[in-house]
């Protein structure tokens, strides 16, 4: 049967550390696109520029409008759910009303989309400390609807709150065998928009990248 929330719950409070499946053979992972290789992101890793975060002021999610409309009846977050669930099936207005979602973040699958964020993997608040604080809105929201760059993924809500704003320095995902693949993802977004890198984040960006 699916982990309940009441036993993830518990398992948070406690501080444990454990994998959460199903069990089924064959869930599906989320998988956004364009994940560059390690070698890659090694290197895109040194062209970034390091700098202070700067100030979240003025800063709010609005300025970040999503989800937006991506045709068929179906917004970005509905696209990002049948692209990385399993078996998902959706009703005439886009929204999934059966599947499964398997979490890299802290291996846990799960069967209602209550239990599912999608995760923006730099998020919105770091992007407009490190350089989208310039940016127009239309650009903005093409940053917070990426589908093109592994900007964007189905992980679970609780574990996406507990991320935050927060850079890898901070927060990493609970799952360790997934750090290579999360640092892999996030130099990709902050090359691909060109948003800086503070000294405490790039450490262990490296760190996370040399397990690849």
């Amino acid at each position: 049967m699916p982990t309940s929330r009441s036993v993830r719950n518990s398992l948070t409070i406690l501080g444990l550390s454990a994998v959460l499946t199903t069990g089924v053979a064959g869930v599906a992972s989320a998988e956004p696109p364009n994940i560059p290789s390690a070698d890659a992101a090694k290197a895109a890793l040194t062209s970034l520029t390091v700098a202070p975060d700067g100030s979240l002021d003025g800063y709010s999610r609005e300025k970040f409008p999503h989800w937006i409309d991506q045709g068929n009846s179906c917004n970005t977050r509905e696209v990002v759910l049948k692209r990385d669930g399993k078996d998902v099936k959706t009703g005439s207005d886009c929204a999934a009303t059966s599947g499964s979602w398997f979490s890299p973040y802290d291996d846990a699958t799960w069967t209602k989309t209550s239990d599912v964020d999608i995760d923006h993997v730099v998020p919105l608040a770091d992007a407009w400390r490190t350089g989208a604080s310039k940016w127009t809105n239309e650009q903005r929201q093409a940053y917070a609807n990426d589908l093109t760059d592994p900007q964007l993924i189905a992980v679970t809500d609780n574990v996406n709150q507990e991320k935050g704003d927060k850079s890898p320095d901070k927060w990493k995902p609970p799952s360790t065998g997934y750090w290579c693949t999360y640092a892999r993802m996030w130099v990709a977004v902050k090359s691909k928009f060109k948003l800086t890198v503070n000294d405490a984040e790039k450490t262990a960006l490296t760190d996370m990248l040399g397990k690849c």
